[in-house]
């Protein structure tokens, strides 16, 4: 007998469907997320089971790990790209847990990457980063606004960190208001030596991985963009082409085109936003400080609108990177941007 697994997995519980050839359902519960729990309901079908599927949500690691760990073989499913089945009055866990295993079945499983364990501890520590940067940001512009509207002038942050109590209260005429900013002005500087302390971390990390000395020889890519590319991309073999890998760093438009019309658009979110903000970051610096990409954006500004010459600038980064860590050769600019 040959069956398989589907796992439509939740916060706090997991409805687990087992199948066989002709879909008939063998077991079917409704378990807490707890992995012994889970291992003891799979084990009966542990020689019989081709595969076992978890939907690719928020809180798969723990799951996925440890069934790969039990040495089950695992598959993750790619949500966005599932099927939807149809003609159904009904659908719940259940049948969501069952179509995951017919899908797999039937070998159309759309999957997901398994970024491998050892390496996602390094990435999800840079996402972390990402996520410190957007608060220190938003607080700095929150303070930033409170003291425009007291005083009309505009702070820059150099200047805010050099203000002292003394500056604050000099600056700011009530004492609840003093206490707004130096509020603000302590969370600006705890965020900083976070983020600073991170960065120390995945520049040590960084140094043992190949590829991560290579990709900073492109203009516009310093220690944390390498960082943060090298560890989102993972394995380049996932990617059949370079437009594959572009299309993943969301640098190639969606569109869907009949008779030379446009017919309407894709899922343009679809790929790995920190990828997409790290090519993005890359090109205003490249555009900054290297005049033959520069001289290239501007060409591209002249005939169509600034963020879409960025994001040409950003593709060509993309496609540059793809070839150079498959290669594993340096940037080469008259190839790029030639």
């Amino acid at each position: 007998m040959i069956c398989y697994a589907g796992i439509d997995l939740h916060a706090t519980n997991s409805v687990l469907v087992v199948i066989d050839e002709a879909d008939r359902v063998l077991y079917q519960k409704r378990l807490r997320n707890d992995l012994p729990l889970i291992l003891a309901a799979l084990e009966p079908y542990r020689t019989p089971v081709q595969g076992v599927v978890v939907e690719s949500t928020y809180n798969w690691y723990w799951l996925v790990d440890g069934l790969m760990d039990a040495g089950y073989r695992v598959h993750l499913a790619h949500a966005p790209a599932l099927p939807q089945y149809s003609g159904l009055k009904h659908a719940d866990d259940q049948h969501d847990a069952q179509w995951l295993a017919h899908l797999l079945r039937l070998g159309l499983l759309p999957t997901g990457y398994i970024y491998p364990k050892a390496a996602r501890a390094v990435r999800d520590l840079l996402r972390k980063r990402s996520q410190l940067v957007r608060h220190k940001t938003m607080v700095v512009l929150s303070v930033q606004s409170l003291l425009t509207r007291l005083t009309g002038t505009r702070l820059s942050l150099p200047r805010l960190r050099q203000l002292t109590p003394e500056g604050v209260r000099a600056l700011v005429p009530f004492p609840e208001q003093v206490q707004a900013v130096e509020s603000s002005l302590t969370v600006v500087q705890c965020l900083e030596q976070e983020i600073h302390t991170i960065e120390g971390t995945v520049r040590e990390a960084g140094r043992t991985q190949p590829g991560y000395a290579l990709l900073q020889t492109v203009p516009g890519i310093g220690p944390i963009l390498a960082g943060t590319i090298l560890l989102e991309a993972g394995d380049l073999q996932r990617f059949a082409t370079v437009g594959h890998f572009a299309s993943y760093c969301r640098c190639v438009g969606s569109e869907h085109v009949s008779n030379g019309k446009r017919k309407g658009a894709g899922n343009t979110k679809n790929g790995n936003k920190y990828l997409s903000w790290a090519f993005i970051e890359a090109a205003h610096f490249a555009i900054r400080y290297e005049a033959v990409i520069r001289d290239y954006y501007q060409r591209k500004q002249a005939r169509t609108h600034p963020l879409v010459a960025l994001k040409a600038v950003a593709h060509k980064l993309a496609r540059a990177c793809y070839h150079m860590l498959r290669a594993q050769v340096p940037f080469d600019m008259s190839r790029a941007f030639g």
